[in-house]
């Protein structure tokens, strides 16, 4: 019989060294920031991206021509406050009016009403304290909304999640094609951080803490009745799975009347607006005046939108309005993501609001050059993405991303000429 062929010897580790001497710097670099704090990691990586969309956004600046916001290459500041932020500056200084301007067809035209009040009056209280100007108190205002969301959200992300997944996520949120927004004077990094933390108490199942999160959410950007929806959605799931998860009488009632609230302030906008113009119908009306340059003027008809828009958008690339197949394709898409392993990893209260903002966005929303910010609540989705381990498939996303950070600065921010294609 042959004789047992002994395990080959191995050199002894250093227990001090634990053989970084034969590691490459790089190695040895990365092994030392994983010693790190996460709060430092993520902190190291959200610098990183926003000194790279500084970056960015600074080229574009100079490049920059006159336009109807600013003069010729401005500074970052007066840059970051084109578009809408201008109308949320026309809040801050003289609110809403009381009567709606009316365009030579006899349509409502733009107005102020079509913006929520909580981002402009928290940027006029900061001009009020510290004296800066507009602009300027709005990118800080964005800048620091941003950072505390990407915290509480790599918080949401490890309940789910190992610290590596939701550090990768974390980044992805980070340098995400539209994340340029987050430093510009526009209300989606507040709104962004009053989402996080709602989400993250209701998935703690604190229903009654999220509800005035939700609330002032429902006043910074019109997302209350996607939360009322998702909050309707979650109580169904909990009451079905009582049996086996458990769904105790308190928690019934307190998400009930979280749901509740968020569809009372999902509708109060509209009816202030009501109320103030003496118009039932001023606030969609004010929606439908953007959408009105694509289609005319329509009335406000749920879930026909992204056919319209989508005919209207495949007949000026292709030459055939293709909306009955896009839309269904899309909805399929959505559809495999949140049924999907990474899906499950995520938990049931993330994909519920993935299905109930995207039912909204559907149900209401016009696709335009918009679409692409307005799909930012989305943002636990990064989640989802982060989940393969794969080091080459997440160094491709996150290049990715940075790529068409540019593409989203370039196609939807920067002015160019008689520019159609808002931010």
């Amino acid at each position: 019989m042959a004789e047992p062929v002994p395990a080959p010897t191995r050199r002894p580790v250093s227990p001090a060294t634990g053989g970084s001497a034969r590691r490459g710097p790089v190695s040895r670099a990365v092994a030392a920031v994983a010693l790190w704090p996460w709060w430092v990691q993520l902190g190291l990586i959200w610098l990183g991206s926003r000194v790279l969309t500084t970056v960015m956004l600074l080229g574009f600046a100079r490049d920059q021509e006159v336009n109807p916001w600013t003069g010729a290459s401005p500074s970052y500041a007066d840059f970051a406050a084109m578009w809408d932020s201008r109308w949320y500056q026309i809040v801050a200084a003289s609110g809403y009016p009381s009567e709606l301007p009316i365009t030579d067809d006899g349509h409502v035209g733009e107005n102020a009403w079509a913006f929520m009040p909580v981002y402009p009056m928290v940027v006029r209280a900061l001009t009020g304290l510290t004296g800066l100007g507009w602009a300027a108190a709005a990118v800080v205002v964005s800048v620091a909304c941003a950072t505390a969301a990407v915290f509480v959200l790599y918080r949401l992300l490890r309940l789910r999640l190992d610290h590596g997944t939701a550090l990768v996520g974390a980044t992805l949120f980070s340098v995400a094609p539209v994340s340029p927004i987050l430093q510009l004077g526009y209300a989606e990094s507040l709104h962004a951080l009053l989402l996080v933390c709602s989400l993250l108490l209701v998935m703690r199942r604190n229903y009654l803490a999220a509800a005035p999160l939700i609330v002032v959410a429902s006043f910074t950007r019109p997302t209350g009745l996607a939360f009322s929806l998702f909050l309707l959605l979650l109580w169904i799931v909990r009451m079905v799975r009582r049996a086996r998860a458990g769904f105790p009488v308190r928690e019934r009632w307190t998400l009930a009347v979280t749901a509740a609230l968020s569809g009372v302030a999902g509708l109060a906008w509209p009816a202030i607006a009501w109320a103030v113009t003496g118009s039932v119908t001023a606030y969609t009306d004010t929606e439908l005046a953007w959408r009105s340059v694509y289609i005319g003027h329509q009335h406000l008809v749920p879930f026909a939108a992204w056919f319209q828009g989508l005919d209207w958008w495949t007949q000026r690339w292709v030459g055939v309005p293709l909306g009955w197949l896009v839309v269904p394709a899309l909805v399929a898409l959505g559809v495999w993501g949140l049924r999907s392993r990474a899906g499950a990893r995520m938990g049931i209260e993330v994909r519920l609001w993935l299905l109930s903002y995207g039912v909204y966005l559907l149900a209401v929303f016009f696709p335009q050059s918009s679409t692409f910010r307005l799909l930012l609540p989305l943002f636990p989705v990064v989640g989802m993405l982060a989940v393969p381990r794969s080091a080459a498939y997440r160094t491709a996303l996150i290049a990715a991303c940075i790529v068409l950070q540019w593409w989203w600065i370039d196609a939807c921010w920067r002015v160019d000429g008689a520019d159609w294609t808002p931010p």
